[in-house]
């Protein structure tokens, strides 16, 4: 990926373009390069900015989805960012409702895509085995519809993460969290336009939770991807990228 990862203060993100705020959130075992293809197609009509999570070196008692979002708060407060929209994939969208529900007033809109908050069947329904590559380039393929898309790369980082013991912890810990954390309840309450891009094919978070998320959450748009899996905006970026350009578009601020 080309573009450049910023360090300020005690954050790592992408900033790119001018414009409106499009805040994009990262899954478990997300990265900021998984929002390439967003990157590339939106910079020339809003400002981009992907924050780094600190998913594998939070403190360990912070390791969860309030965690992760009191560390949104601080960026956001850092980056001085008034209003904008907000975007997340698997767990990034789950830290990104309990952000909008929060701080309805800074939300313009809000994007969800394979997000959890719901259900989500983590790594395929088991904990990360560390060691064995073969188990890790499986499950890192189960992800995708395609396994092509899991490329060397990716399989790589996942498994240097998964050998690592603090960050299985810290995985093991944000992981639990998200499926103690359902939101149900809560996000019937949400006022914020709301668009769903879901993978057909999703294994992680099926296409009956996006259809719970669409009746759950008032005025929610519901669209779904064929030959798609957990992460969209990787899988199928044109299609994704359509969608919510259109979207933007029907939905000014």
């Amino acid at each position: 990926m080309d573009y450049t990862i910023k360090k300020e203060h005690d954050y790592q993100y992408i900033e790119e373009g001018s414009g409106d705020t499009l805040l994009l959130l990262h899954g478990l075992f997300g990265a900021l390069s998984n929002w390439e293809g967003v990157i590339t197609h939106f910079i020339q009509k809003y400002k981009v900015i992907i924050p780094l999570m600190p998913i594998h070196d939070m403190p360990i008692k912070e390791a969860g989805c309030e965690g992760l979002t009191t560390f949104i708060e601080g960026f956001v407060a850092y980056k001085k960012m008034d209003k904008f929209s907000l975007i997340g994939n698997s767990l990034g969208g789950h830290v990104a409702l309990i952000y909008t529900l929060k701080y309805p007033e800074k939300v313009q809109r809000l994007i969800l895509t394979g997000s959890s908050g719901l259900f989500e069947n983590s790594m395929g329904g088991s904990y990360p085995k560390r060691g064995n590559y073969e188990y890790i380039k499986e499950r890192v393929e189960y992800t995708f519809y395609d396994p092509k898309t899991a490329s060397k790369e990716l399989v790589d980082e996942v498994f240097e993460i998964t050998n690592s013991i603090p960050k299985v912890m810290r995985i093991i810990a944000i992981a639990k969290s998200a499926q103690r954390n359902n939101m149900a309840k809560d996000i019937v309450r949400i006022k914020t336009p709301t668009l769903l891009i879901w993978g057909l094919n999703d294994t992680i978070t099926p296409p009956q939770v996006g259809h719970e998320f669409n009746e759950l959450i008032p005025g929610s748009e519901l669209h779904f991807i064929d030959k798609c899996c957990h992460a969209p905006m990787m899988e199928r970026p044109q299609e994704f990228n359509h969608i919510l350009a259109k979207w933007l578009d029907q939905n000014p601020v």
